[in-house]
């Protein structure tokens, strides 16, 4: 066995330092990596041959590559290419459109832990529309609530948790539980970083779908993306403008859905809890489980596996998947074949918890826009020092604008709602994927709002599900099987 460490990433303006130090400067492009791969299939030599060699001559890699990926198809040799990216001055309206792309790796400056100042995105749209000037003002009284908010909630938090707070360890939690409920009053609009790291080929439809969306600050973010990755992978980056299908799809879609008769609808959910709705659960999923672990467990088919589990008494099937789970830690994911069963929700969401909801990348999530008629997520801090009166005020205020944006420009209405407004979100998960987000976000040290919403969904998820989440808890309560 031989292990060759074949690159790893580094700082650009390093890889520039030393490239304008060196001859063949053009040879620091993630293409011959690519290159080399390709040939692993066809070609005897050592692989670390065949990058020596495609270093060697990066046009005749550039070629093979070209062929490859784009006449041949083979595209998932441009997964090789990775890039990192910063990402600034984007909204958060923009980065929920930026992390639909779950392929893709993000690291988000965070709203619960930063103090916020009064920097946001002017969308071209209202500025076009002529309505620059009501959404600045409005802007500008979102964000004089949120230091008001802050102010009070900080001073309410270190008198009610006096020793967290007076613990030098304990006291940015405390200022931080403070900012969170405070920023549910700033806008979408509101200025946002990250960090991003994707490969050539989750780029390459990035920049597609980035080119066909409605939004001028998206198509912008598409523009600029590719001119900053374009000439370090040429080769992999080729297919990057709108497609009708990209295009025209979801509006097609939304035309027909418009013509729907919803008049008479029968009752579909299997149980609701709150803000969430569980519409499927894969039937007998409890005894799916039990035949996949059968199955991976034994020499018998599948078809066998699920008549066994049928015939299976309740006792028999509760000792297969306790030995499953026996030896499981906090940290622990269960095995492989609990995603052969899952859920299909809906949960109605503020922007807030969707921000956190959407990091869960292994579900199938897909959501409607924001609808003010779908009300405000209000922290319940917030009523207790008194200000939520002053919080709904600001939030009418923000409602008046938003229909008047809306009239003008439909799809940049959204931006001048805030974090306490809500969207519909439809979330497949399967069963190993729900205890991840019951670990992560039933814990005591998760944000409140997304707690709730993973206790309703795993309260629910149970009920179908008995045996398969028995252990499904935040990390803080999981308790082993004995």
């Amino acid at each position: 066995m031989k292990i060759i460490l074949a690159g790893y990433n580094i700082d650009h303006e390093v890889i520039r330092e030393c490239g304008a130090a060196l001859e063949g400067e053009e040879r620091l492009t993630p293409e011959t990596l690519c290159a080399a791969y390709a040939r692993i299939s066809r070609n005897p030599l050592p692989v670390d041959e065949l990058r020596a060699a495609a270093r060697s001559e990066v046009e005749k890699s550039r070629k093979s590559n070209r062929t490859i990926v784009f006449e041949m198809g083979h595209s998932s040799i441009a997964e090789h290419a990775v890039f990192n990216v910063d990402i600034l001055g984007v909204s958060r309206l923009a980065v929920e459109e930026i992390e639909k792309f779950r392929l893709c790796s993000y690291t988000e400056k965070s709203q619960r832990y930063i103090r916020l100042e009064d920097d946001f995105v002017i969308p071209r749209e209202v500025r076009d529309g002529g309505l620059e000037g009501l959404f600045v003002d409005t802007m500008r009284e979102q964000s004089a609530l949120y230091h008001e908010l802050y102010a009070a909630l900080k001073k309410y938090l270190f008198e009610k948790h006096h020793d967290l707070a007076a613990d030098p360890r304990t006291r940015s939690t405390v200022d931080g539980w403070a900012k969170e409920d405070a920023r549910y009053i700033v806008s979408l609009a509101t200025h946002a970083q990250l960090g991003m790291t994707l490969n050539a080929r989750n780029l390459e439809l990035m920049l597609r779908r980035s080119a066909a969306h409605p939004l001028a600050e998206i198509k912008e973010y598409g523009k600029n993306l590719y001119e900053a990755t374009v000439g370090i992978a040429p080769s992999l980056i080729r297919y990057t403008e709108a497609t009708p299908f990209d295009r025209e799809t979801r509006e097609d879609l939304k035309r027909l859905a418009a013509s729907l008769d919803t008049s008479k609808q029968e009752e579909v959910a299997m149980g609701r809890d709150g803000n969430v709705t569980l519409v499927h659960a894969t039937p007998d999923g409890d005894e799916t489980i039990v035949a996949a672990l059968l199955h991976s467990s034994s020499d018998l088919t599948l078809e066998a596996c699920v008549a066994a589990a049928r015939a299976m008494d309740p006792e028999k099937k509760e000792e297969i998947i306790r030995t499953a789970c026996r030896r499981m830690q906090s940290y622990d994911p269960p095995l492989r074949e609990f995603e052969h069963a899952g859920f299909l929700f809906e949960a109605t969401v503020s922007a807030s918890c969707f921000a956190q909801l959407k990091r869960h990348r292994m579900a199938t999530i897909t959501c409607q826009g924001y609808d003010p008629s779908l009300g405000v997520t209000i922290p319940p801090s917030i009523g207790t020092v008194g200000m939520e009166e002053r919080f709904l005020e600001i939030i009418s205020r923000t409602e008046a604008a938003y229909r008047r944006i809306k009239e003008v420009s439909p799809g940049a209405a959204p931006y001048i709602l805030t974090n306490a407004h809500r969207k519909r979100v439809a979330l497949r998960v399967n069963t190993r994927e729900l205890y991840h987000i019951s670990r992560l976000r039933e814990d005591r040290h998760a944000q409140w709002d997304i707690r709730e919403t993973a206790e309703r969904m795993v309260r629910l998820g149970k009920k179908s599900m008995p045996l398969a989440l028995m252990l499904a808890a935040g990390k803080d309560s999981f308790v082993p099987l004995s």
